[in-house]
């Protein structure tokens, strides 16, 4: 039997309300996602979302710096909206997935500040995904992050 709205469960859970409102933002739009990264398992990659070798190979490469951000960062905490967004701009920002041309693909035809652009409107999609991370609080936590983590290029010396 359900809880009322907005009562409290165990010390673990959400709250029936906390629970509707995640599943609500879970049906909002179709995520077209290509792939992912998870602590313990590795990266996957979704076939029925690639056509060619460079599809594959963009994923593979965002994937293997979130996962070379899990190994590097003792305490990351997927749940934790700034940390998120920290990986998903490294991530944006170190794997050409915001190149120009490929953001022309995609539509988007600002030849000024694309990356940038770019890199932001992936990270909210992506962290907005984010169960514990409503939209506010994603554009908070990528704003809060932004210059620190857009400037970190570990492993690289600088952005490829």
């Amino acid at each position: 039997m359900a809880e009322e709205p907005g009562t409290t469960p165990g010390p673990d859970g959400a709250t029936v309300e906390e629970c509707e409102d995640m599943i609500r933002r879970s049906f909002r739009t179709p995520m077209k996602i290509a792939g992912g990264y998870v602590r313990g398992e590795g990266i996957m990659v979704c076939s029925n979302h690639m056509i060619t070798q460079d599809d594959v190979n963009q994923v593979v490469k965002h994937e293997l710096i979130h996962a070379y951000d899990d190994c590097r960062a003792a305490n990351l905490d997927w749940a934790d909206c700034a940390h998120h967004a920290c990986s998903e701009i490294r991530a944006g920002h170190l794997s050409g997935d915001c190149h120009y041309k490929r953001e022309l693909l995609r539509g988007y035809m600002k030849l000024r500040g694309h990356e940038q652009d770019c890199v932001k409107r992936r990270v909210m999609k992506s962290v907005i995904a984010n169960p514990y991370c409503s939209k506010a609080a994603a554009r908070d936590a990528m704003e809060a992050v932004w210059d620190v983590c857009y400037n970190d290029t570990q492993p690289f010396d600088r952005a490829p």
